[in-house]
């Protein structure tokens, strides 16, 4: 096992991780811009280390200062989070040559699953089901009409690289394509550095859906069943739950089963997530992330399986500590990420906070680091913190979200607490009928009363 663990992240995941090092009694370091200085996992860490300013670039994607940190520290192990240099496969090898190893899989899994057109490729030869659309990038507007007759209108074009819904155009006739194809190339460049885009079969109203996986590089790889993460607005997942409402038994061990062997299959390390999106009965792959997701503490509530504790301990040599019949799914769980973000137009609101009261009884878990007095810098994601609540059915669930949220107070900045309110309260969300469009559409409409 590890001796110390350097976490290179920030906010609620880097708490996270603290925690779960701290029970696994292994030391940790915590690594900080300036910005951040007394933040709550700089405050609990054993040690802690300044790395940079507070832009990003400077600091948390700073590489040579994360690992000179290691080294000031003795850290032997990086766990990343997500975000920030978690999919960075250049970071995992460089870790390696110094000696300190990356708590996540290997960087060839992580180079292959990055390239959006590579990674669909891979997923095709591990027999997952994938989306119709192009074997691999599409540059010509020849090339592209070629591909969008060949499956069908409407399309969609998307970047090959990168996510969070930029690179990403609908094209729903032949006179829109060219047009779609040339923006959909600028924002992947400007946002990615990189204009790769490729073309897939546009699904109207489909869920999104993803599975958790976890793998040892030994052969081991087992699914812990899936999260629906439909309810986004921008491609941006807003509230996450599991197990997702549209799906039997069945079909969750079927979709389950083929993403378990095909980790086994790929020796994967640590956790994954496998996204599909989900429409009248059929699976497509999208895409698959190689870390930690946002939305993890989902599957640790109806499973009661520490998903970070797995990915340290097999990144580690160790093997998974249960295999797939040991996996229970109980109850049922929901997340929503709370902003700090104006309900209604979404603006960031960076500021301080001051009063902070999160909800608690039976069932209820706040993933945040925020507290009363905190400041908010404006340098980063905005995301203030995740509240879970787990029930025995989908409806007790839903009662005790309902309570949880009005109990939650922030004050001092604008939070997305009154969208939630809303939310839970909506007949459609309650009784689990809505796709990925439902939520823009429902904002569009004025469903959402806030002034």
């Amino acid at each position: 096992m590890f001796d110390k663990i350097l976490i290179a992240n920030r906010g609620e995941i880097a708490l996270r991780i603290l925690r779960a090092a701290k029970e696994l009694g292994i030391a940790t370091v915590a690594v900080h811009s300036t910005a951040d200085a007394d933040a709550m996992h700089v405050r609990l860490a054993d040690e802690s280390v300044c790395i940079g300013p507070p832009p990003a670039r400077d600091s948390y994607l700073n590489i040579p200062q994360i690992i000179a940190a290691c080294e000031i520290t003795g850290a032997d192990a990086v766990h990343p989070g997500y975000g920030f240099l978690s999919e960075n496969a250049r970071f995992a090898e460089v870790l390696g040559h110094h000696g300190i190893a990356f708590i996540g899989p290997k960087a060839e899994h992580i180079r292959v699953m990055g390239d959006k057109i590579e990674a669909k490729r891979t997923a095709k030869r591990l027999g997952i089901p994938c989306v119709p659309g192009s074997e691999g990038g599409v540059a010509d507007p020849d090339e592209a009409r070629r591909v969008a007759a060949e499956i069908g209108y409407p399309v969609l074009i998307k970047a090959a690289s990168g996510g969070g819904g930029r690179g990403m155009k609908v094209a729903r006739s032949e006179e829109d394509l060219e047009s779609a194809l040339a923006t959909a190339r600028i924002e992947a460049k400007a946002a990615f550095g990189d204009d790769a885009v490729y073309i897939e079969k546009y699904l109207e109203k489909p869920r999104h859906i993803e599975v958790q996986v976890l793998g040892d590089g030994r052969g081991g790889a087992i699914h812990l069943a899936e999260r629906d993460c439909s309810l986004q607005r921008r491609h941006q997942k807003v509230w996450e739950e599991g197990p997702s409402p549209a799906l039997n038994p069945e079909m969750r061990e079927q979709i389950g089963g083929v993403c378990a062997r095909a980790m086994q299959d790929l020796g994967y390390t640590g956790a994954g997530t496998i996204e599909f999106l989900y429409e009248d009965g059929a699976f497509y792959f999208i895409e698959m992330n190689t870390r930690i997701q946002v939305e993890h503490p989902v599957t640790e509530m109806i499973t009661g399986i520490d998903l970070v504790n797995e990915q340290i301990r097999v990144a580690a040599g160790a093997p998974l500590s249960l295999r797939q019949e040991d996996v229970r799914v109980e109850g049922h769980a929901i997340e929503c990420r709370i902003n700090a973000e104006h309900p209604a137009t979404f603006r960031p609101s960076p500021g301080t906070i001051t009063y902070f009261h999160p909800p608690g009884g039976l069932g209820v878990r706040v993933d945040s680091a925020a507290f009363q007095g905190y400041r908010i810098p404006p340098h980063y994601d905005s995301l203030l913190g995740k509240l879970i609540v787990h029930g025995r059915t989908r409806n007790e669930c839903l009662m005790r979200l309902r309570r949880a949220l009005d109990e939650f107070v922030v004050d001092g900045v604008d939070t997305t607490l009154p969208l939630f309110r809303t939310l839970v309260r909506n007949p459609d969300v309650q009784n689990g009928l809505y796709d990925i469009h439902w939520l823009e559409e429902f904002l569009k409409t004025g469903g959402l009363d806030v002034a």
